[in-house]
C-alpha cells in the first residue's frame, strides 16, 4: 500500500498491518509528558480494535531518554528528540517519528487579568529573573487599561529534564542575548535564577492553578483543561498571539522538514505564527528482534499517525500537516 493510501486510510492501514499474524499483546513506552494526553488516548483507542496494550509513562523527555537508551521499553518520546550523540549510544539504532505537534503557553494566575499581553522583553525578563512584579513598566506597556496587580511574580518551571523546557528555552535564547549568554537552551532548569520546580507538565500546571502571581509554561492542552489563562506572547513580526490550535497549525505550516526529521521552529516568521510551537518525537529501534512486538508497534504508531490524528484538537494538540504524516510513515517503514 502507498503511503498516500496510508494517509487517507488509516483505519485500514493499521488493520492490515495486525490483522494478517500474531502479535505481541503488550508495548511499553516512556517519556514525554507534552503529548502524554494524546499518547494515552491512542493506546486506549488502539486497544479496542486490536486487543493490544499500550503503557505510556509520563516521566519526562530526559527520563525517557535515558530508559529508552538503556533498552527498559519498547519506544521512547521526547520533545528534543535525540541528538546525534545520544542516537550513538543505542547499539539498537534510532529512528525518531514526529508523532504530534503541539504549542507552549505562557500560563498565569492573575484572576483579575484576563487579556495579558506579553512582548519579547517582558517574557525573557521575566524567565531572568529581572522582572519580578506584575506591575512592572516592562510588561504595563503592552497592557494599557489593564489594572495590573502589585504582585510579586512566582516563576513554576520544570524540575525534571524536559523536552518542554529545551523547546521553551530555545525560543527565550531565540529573542533574547542575555539568556543565550547566561543560560542557554537545555533540558534541565538547574542554570535559571528564579523558579519553583513541578515534575512534568502536570506539576507546573498544578503550582500555577493553586498559586496566585504564578507564571509557568506548559502544553496548551494542559493549560486549556485546567482552565488557565494563558498570555497572549508577541511574535517576530511585532504581532501578539494567542495560542489556539489555529495560530500553532500557522506557524507548522511553512515548515518543511529536513532529512533527519527534526526541526525546532524557535521564532517562526510569519504574522499570525504563534511563537512556541513544537513537533513531539517517538523514539523507535532500527531493529526489533521480537516479530510479534515489531508488528504490534508499527501498527499502534500507524494507528497514531493516521486515524489518531483525528482527536487531536480534541486535547489540545494540532494535527500534523500531511506531509509531516507521509515523511513520518516513510521513517517507520525503516524499522525492522
Amino acid at each position: 500500500m502507498k503511503l498516500t493510501s496510508l494517509v487517507k486510510f488509516g483505519s485500514f492501514a493499521a488493520s492490515a498491518i495486525f490483522a494478517t499474524s500474531a502479535m505481541a499483546q503488550q508495548l511499553s513506552g516512556a517519556g514525554a509528558s507534552f503529548p502524554a494526553p494524546i499518547y494515552q488516548r491512542w493506546a486506549s483507542d488502539f486497544k479496542k480494535i486490536s486487543s493490544i496494550e499500550v503503557n505510556y509513562q509520563s516521566v519526562g523527555s530526559g527520563a525517557g531518554v535515558k530508559q529508552f537508551t538503556l533498552g527498559t521499553v519498547d519506544f521512547g518520546a521526547s520533545d528534543a528528540a535525540m541528538s546525534d550523540e545520544e542516537m550513538a549510544k543505542v547499539t539498537q539504532g534510532v529512528v525518531l517519528i514526529p508523532a504530534t505537534a503541539g504549542s507552549i503557553v505562557v500560563a498565569y494566575n492573575l484572576p483579575d487579568v484576563k487579556d495579558l499581553k506579553l512582548t519579547r522583553e517582558a517574557l525573557a525578563g521575566i524567565f531572568l529573573g529581572n522582572v519580578t512584579k506584575w506591575n512592572d513598566p516592562m510588561i504595563a506597556k503592552a497592557n494599557e487599561g489593564v489594572k495590573l496587580p502589585d504582585l510579586p511574580i512566582s516563576v513554576a518551571k520544570r524540575s525534571d529534564g524536559s523536552g518542554t523546557t529545551f523547546v521553551f528555552s530555545k525560543h527565550l535564547a531565540a529573542i533574547s542575548p542575555e539568556f543565550k549568554d547566561e543560560i542557554g537552551e537545555d533540558k534541565s532548569t538547574d542554570a535559571w535564577p528564579v523558579g519553583v520546580g513541578g515534575k512534568g507538565n502536570e506539576g507546573v500546571t498544578a503550582l500555577v492553578k493553586q498559586t496566585p502571581g504564578a507564571v509557568g509554561y506548559v502544553e496548551y492542552g494542559f493549560a486549556h483543561h485546567n482552565s488557565l489563562s494563558m498570555a497572549s506572547v508577541q511574535n517576530k513580526s511585532g504581532n501578539f498571539v494567542k495560542p489556539t490550535p489555529e495560530s500553532g497549525a500557522a506557524t507548522l505550516a511553512h515548515l518543511e522538514l529536513p532529512a533527519n526529521l527534526r526541526i525546532w521552529p524557535e521564532d517562526p516568521t510569519g504574522a499570525d505564527d504563534y511563537p512556541i510551537t513544537t513537533f513531539t518525537w517517538l523514539m523507535l529501534y532500527k531493529k526489533y528482534p521480537d516479530a510479534a512486538k515489531l508488528k504490534a508497534l508499527k501498527g499502534f504508531v500507524t494507528y497514531g499517525l493516521t486515524d489518531g490524528q483525528k482527536v487531536s484538537t480534541e486535547l489540545g494538540y494540532i494535527p500534523l500537516p500531511a506531509s509531516v504524516v507521509e515523511k513520518a510513515l516513510a521513517a517507520l517503514s525503516t524499522v525492522q
